[in-house]
């Protein structure tokens, strides 16, 4: 049985739960990004700014806002497996969850969890890389490739990338042949018109956005969107969301703390996101 660092039990129907998922052992470029989920809440409680989203919503009064703690990886088990059993226990009790990465690999367990739960899922997916490689150096779980083994296994019915500023021939192909919807980064305002009906899951890498907006990530891709854009893309999201996660933030290349405070921003807004659609 997979078990997280605290009680999950208090858990109810319609609550959103953070989740942390300490885990980058499928990187293909940098270690660091296990540290997030800890660095992330420190940045939320650090008390340098306050638990209110944009809209005026006080996360801190929320009831409904709970932290499930992270998940652990004891070296004798599947990581992946353990990182889908976790989340699945939180759906089982009606959640809705948050997933803090760790690297984009822990997208396809999430996923295959998630797909017992909801039936027609559509995946909008913010990135500067697709993430659909069929395998990267002979891992075919590695950071480069989640998306690939969510479409071949049918985990969602749609999948929207916006952002996307690293395609090359392969992915491409990749992308042909799924039938995704990529959105390059000179393009990606028609997401804000798209009708993209859920049930909808939110995978946001944090290296979506240019560099100098979050350094602390381990590609940097100039050329990225600004934290205003993609907070634009969140609030405007119209149809239900029922999951995300929040992945490849690096505290390793973040000295200073400005990609912490980003992906906390981030962290909130999605919550609100999610408390609201859960009304």
């Amino acid at each position: 049985m997979t078990e997280v660092s605290s009680n999950v039990d208090p858990i109810a129907p319609d609550d959103v739960a953070i989740l942390g998922i300490p885990y980058d052992l499928n990187s293909t470029f940098l270690r660091g990004s296990a540290e997030a989920p800890l660095r992330i809440r420190e940045t939320l409680h650090s008390g340098s700014a306050n638990l209110c989203v944009e809209s005026g919503m006080d996360l801190g009064r929320e009831m409904r806002w709970r932290d499930a703690g992270d998940l652990t990886f004891p070296p004798d088990e599947s990581h992946l497996k353990r990182i889908e059993v976790g989340v699945s226990r939180l759906l089982e009790k009606g959640a809705r969850v948050i997933s803090l990465g760790g690297d984009h690999s822990v997208t396809h367990p999430i996923l295959q969890a998630y797909s017992r739960y909801y039936s027609g899922l559509t995946i909008l997916h913010l990135d500067a890389h697709p993430d659909l490689y069929d395998q990267y150096e002979g891992n075919r779980e590695a950071n480069a490739c989640p998306f690939a083994r969510i479409m071949e296994k049918g985990l969602a019915r749609r999948l929207v990338q916006v952002g996307i500023r690293t395609m090359n021939p392969h992915q491409q192909q990749q992308a042909d042949r799924f039938g995704v919807e990529v959105l390059k980064i000179e393009a990606w305002r028609s997401v804000l018109s798209m009708d993209l009906a859920g049930p909808l899951y939110l995978s946001l890498d944090i290296d979506v956005l240019d560099p100098a907006f979050a350094p602390g990530v381990s590609h940097h891709e100039p050329g990225g969107l600004t934290t205003r854009d993609v907070l634009t893309i969140i609030q405007n999201l119209k149809d239900p969301v029922v999951g995300a996660d929040i992945v490849e933030f690096n505290p390793r290349r973040d000295p200073t703390g400005a990609t912490a405070m980003v992906a906390a921003k981030l962290t909130k807004e999605v919550s609100a996101l999610l408390l609201k659609n859960s009304l």
